[in-house]
């Protein structure tokens, strides 16, 4: 995989709620609590989400109509 290839799988925490509509210490919370989608902590202590992990979360959120 390439570096712009994995760039693009990884989303930023601010990617993440503004796609959400929360805000980051909302986000924050729900991680806390084991309730946020699975993060990636950088060594540099910046969060990354993949997209898929982002995606395989919102759907078990999503109510059966």
């Amino acid at each position: 995989m390439t570096t712009a290839t994995r760039t693009r799988t990884l989303l930023t925490l601010a990617e993440v709620c503004d796609e959400l509509g929360v805000s980051r210490s909302t986000f924050y919370d729900w991680r806390a609590k084991g309730r946020a989608p699975r993060c990636i902590k950088l060594p540099n202590g910046d969060l990354r989400i993949r997209r898929s992990d982002l995606d395989h979360w919102l759907d078990d959120r999503e109510d059966a109509a």
